[in-house]
């Protein structure tokens, strides 16, 4: 028999018969009325549970993980505000189930069994995934997130205070609101979650605002393993800057009790606080998992004999709230209610074509207020005396300082955050001064965590900020890049458009650069980025380039709610000969404000039939080859990308209509690199011969062979004579 089935008579059983487990007393603040209402959430949440796999087992549902055990959540939401951003566990249906009772209008029965039955008319994510999640109930959606929604959670905490200080033009959350996110004992081991508390303790210590509520739903086990008993109260109750409080989840009036207590310190204090709810687990991990494959049948029999409802149920009889019939019959008619949704429910459409499934990908633009950039006045006081160099040739981080300048003018929503941004300017100098210019606030020294940093980011997007989050170096990207995969990218995919995360981050990367770091400081691979759905790519490779797609893809982010990564290579930040020393062929003046360079805009020098399309340093190490290349009589027009993702195709095919034969020249390596795709569109839609030049599959070293294993210039050459006398 299913252990819900169990569950389910044994919780009937035990209540007509008045035999439920023995407890505590209902005692606190929690009065009748909202004892009622949450243990109605309970019931109703349990059966939804119950019906989904009902209808998974009837081939009707595809529902995977359940809420049961974990009703005592339902207490908690009631100890909050509605328009507390919540940010939940995937076992928070009771959460969802009691805060719809606090919002008019909202029917949950019929939301969230249609996106168990995955109907394209779930609300949330149009039959797209089973997530927890409501627009109108202030939830992001989640799935079966292991932590990551923790640090963009610590982000929106932090974005309340900010957003008192400088609000913007799409603020969401409440100045005295607060931001609860929960997760399970499991879950608090992972080092996304031990990050994100950390960064919120390391921010309260300081006495920055961080009004952070974190909920640990403790069943004491994670998939198969167990948690030590104790584990989570001793490595949480004692850490610098965040109050702990602890509750018997299985009783909704000490749960609401310390929830409510908990929340009151949050609101007032602007401080973060950490939740421990002990709890159950009842039917194993997901619809799947049988746990009795794993477990001696004592512990989980334990368990459902620890049953939350019966305690509820309990609580109620013994204060006299309700009679053992009147808990029966709300539990009666939240089954009947599921029960007759569940039969429309899996008549209502479904997703089918490609085009159904990826429509939300690309987030929905949004109605911005005009700007029409700082006058000169503002420009005068914040550029300084760097105004009087705006019309002489400069090296690209110069220019990208400028063009951050201008756009921290123009958009006041717009914040940078990231390790060293601040104070020191960067470590190549591309954010100095703007600290003095916008201040901290703006421009935020983030702790060491890459994940803190896009989790913030992510945050402060929530609460209508433009964040421009700075990755130090590429290779540092892989600590976090789950944030953009799993969170940033997706969210928009998971909650039909109605969710999203626009941010332009920046980050200094690719190879070339002389005696510093090897293979940590010079990554060549892109391939991490470049399969994510939705996401776009944009690497300028010279100054004047890279102001004016800075400020489109601030557009991009500000207006269209895109993920835009900004990769800014590093060995040419400070570049400024082209073939001799001190030639200065690679500066560039630095372009009026109102010049852009649209997305999938290619740039193409020459008109020769030898075509080179690069980007990056490979560009610049084209134009270098294209003199050698001249001088013996090969022609050429070297085409500049600018934009790997989405691949500007339409560009480079109208850039290579006249020419003979075809050179991808790429510095990032032979395995995952844009070569691969550019070789394909060009097998796909081109007659021309071609061939490609790529990167070696390899790390990069430190000293003198530092490019040995990436394009050169004579290697360009090289290749191209090869292909230019090939038949």
């Amino acid at each position: 028999m299913d252990r819900a089935d169990v569950v389910d008579q044994a919780f009937r059983q035990r209540l007509n018969t008045n035999d439920l487990p023995q407890g505590g007393v209902a005692t606190g603040p929690l009065d009748a009325t909202e004892a009622v209402t949450i243990f109605r959430a309970q019931c109703l949440s349990r059966n939804l549970d119950r019906r989904s796999r009902k209808m998974q087992a009837a081939g009707q549902g595809y529902y995977t993980i359940g809420s049961s055990g974990h009703e005592g959540m339902a207490a908690v939401a009631a100890a909050l505000r509605p328009d507390d951003m919540a940010f939940l566990h995937y076992r928070d249906g009771a959460f969802q189930t009691m805060r719809s009772a606090q919002v008019p209008g909202v029917t949950p029965t019929w939301d969230m069994l249609l996106s168990f039955a995955t109907s394209r008319e779930d609300p949330m994510s149009g039959g797209r995934h089973k997530v927890l999640g409501s627009k109108a109930l202030n939830i992001p959606p989640q799935t079966s997130t292991i932590a990551s929604h923790l640090p963009k959670a610590v982000g929106a905490a932090y974005s309340i205070g900010l957003a008192k200080r400088h609000s913007p033009e799409h603020k969401v959350l409440a100045d005295d609101s607060i931001v609860m996110c929960s997760f399970g004992d499991a879950s608090s081991n992972h080092s996304t979650a031990q990050g994100a508390i950390n960064s919120a303790c390391w921010t309260s210590y300081q006495s920055v605002p961080m009004p952070m509520l974190f909920v640990c739903e403790d069943n004491g086990i994670g998939i198969s393993t167990r948690t030590p008993r104790g584990w989570v109260g001793a490595n949480y109750s004692k850490r610098p800057g965040l109050k702990y409080f602890h509750a018997n989840g299985l009783d909704i009036f000490d749960t609401y009790r310390a929830a409510r207590k908990a929340a009151a310190y949050v609101r007032t204090c602007r401080k973060p606080a950490f939740l421990h709810l002990t709890l159950v687990r009842l039917y194993g991990h997901a619809g799947s998992d049988l746990q009795q494959a794993y477990l001696p049948k004592k512990v989980f029999e334990d368990w459902e004999a620890d049953d939350p409802l019966m305690h509820s149920a309990r609580l109620l009889i013994d204060a006299g709230i309700l009679s053992s019939k009147e808990a029966l019959r709300i539990y009666d008619e939240a089954e009947a209610r599921c029960e007759r949704v569940a039969a429309e429910v899996v008549t209502r459409p479904r997703l089918k074509s490609a085009g159904d499934v990826m429509a939300s990908l690309i987030p929905p633009k949004r109605a911005c207020a005009p700007s029409n950039g700082p006058s000169a006045a503002e420009r005068d006081a914040a550029f300084g005396s760097d105004v009087k160099q705006l019309e002489t040739p400069q090296h690209m981080s110069r220019l990208l300082n400028w063009a951050l300048t201008d756009l921290m003018l123009e958009h006041g929503e717009l914040v940078m955050m990231g390790e060293d941004v601040g104070r020191k300017g960067g470590v190549y100098g591309v954010t100095q001064k703007l600290i003095d210019r916008f201040g901290a606030d703006r421009m935020i020294d983030t702790l060491l965590d890459e994940q803190s940093i896009l989790g913030l980011a992510m945050g402060m997007a929530h609460n209508g900020f433009l964040p421009m989050p700075e990755i130090q170096f590429l290779a540092y990207l892989h600590n976090a890049e789950d944030q953009i995969r799993g969170e940033a990218a997706t969210l928009s995919f998971f909650s039909n458009g109605q969710f999203t995360n626009p941010m332009v981050l920046r980050i200094a990367g690719l190879g070339y650069q002389k005696g510093f770091g090897g293979h940590f400081h010079n990554d060549n691979s892109l391939a991490v980025l470049r399969d994510i759905p939705g996401v776009i790519i944009a690497c300028p490779s010279n100054g004047e380039d890279g102001a004016k797609m800075l400020r489109e893809c601030v557009r991009l982010a500000r207006e269209e709610q895109r993920v835009v990564v900004f990769v800014e290579p590093i060995a040419l930040y400070p570049m400024r000969d082209l073939h001799e020393e001190k030639d200065g062929g690679w500066l560039r003046r630095y372009p009026s404000p109102d010049q852009i360079i649209s997305l999938g805009e290619v740039g193409v020098t020459g008109d020769g039939p030898l075509a080179i399309v690069t980007y990056g340093n490979g560009h610049y190490l084209s134009q270098q080859a294209a003199r050698i290349l001249s001088e013996q009589g090969i022609e050429t027009r070297i085409i500049d990308m600018r934009w790997l993702a989405p691949l500007p195709k339409e560009g480079i095919l109208q850039a290579i209509d006249g020419a003979e034969k075809v050179l991808v020249v790429d510095e990032c390596r032979t395995t995952g690199s844009q070569s691969e795709a550019l070789m394909a569109m060009l097998a796909e839609n081109c007659s021309l011969p071609f061939a490609r030049l790529a990167a070696e599959d390899s790390f990069i070293a430190t000293g003198p062979a530092y490019a040995a294993t990436m394009p050169s210039r004579d290697s360009i050459v090289d290749a191209a004579q090869t292909l230019w006398s090939s038949s």
